[in-house]
């Protein structure tokens, strides 16, 4: 069984910054993509930004040049650098991850999500 652990949240003032990570644990061999998203109650969640096997990455526009993504293979970890964070980035983040566990199982687990709260 894959877990994933996410840890970085808090309350930060607008223009500030945040660290989310993302750590994975149990049987995952091979990791195709993982990436963050975020719910805000009401509506529904959306992906903020992704990143592949390859190190590619996609960003929502809403984030782009603010958020960054990255990933330490090695650790299976993956990060989610938050800059100049708005009010409207306030949500719980979720980490995905989506990749094959043994026996070529696909499996796409999803952490337990960590609270961003951007105010004054």
């Amino acid at each position: 069984q894959v877990q994933l652990v996410e840890s970085g949240g808090g309350l930060v003032q607008p223009g500030g910054s945040l660290r989310l990570s993302c750590a994975t644990s149990g049987s995952i061999e091979v990791i195709t993509t993982m990436g963050w998203y975020r719910q805000v109650p009401g509506k529904q969640r959306e992906q903020v930004a992704q990143i592949t096997s390859d190190g590619s990455t996609n960003y929502a526009y809403s984030v782009k040049g603010r958020f960054t993504i990255s990933r330490d293979g090695a650790k299976n970890t993956m990060y989610l650098q938050m800059n100049n964070l708005k009010p409207e980035d306030t949500a719980v983040y979720y980490c995905n991850v989506r990749g094959f566990g043994p026996g070529a199982t696909y499996v796409e687990p999803w952490g337990q999500g960590t609270l961003v709260t951007v105010t004054l």
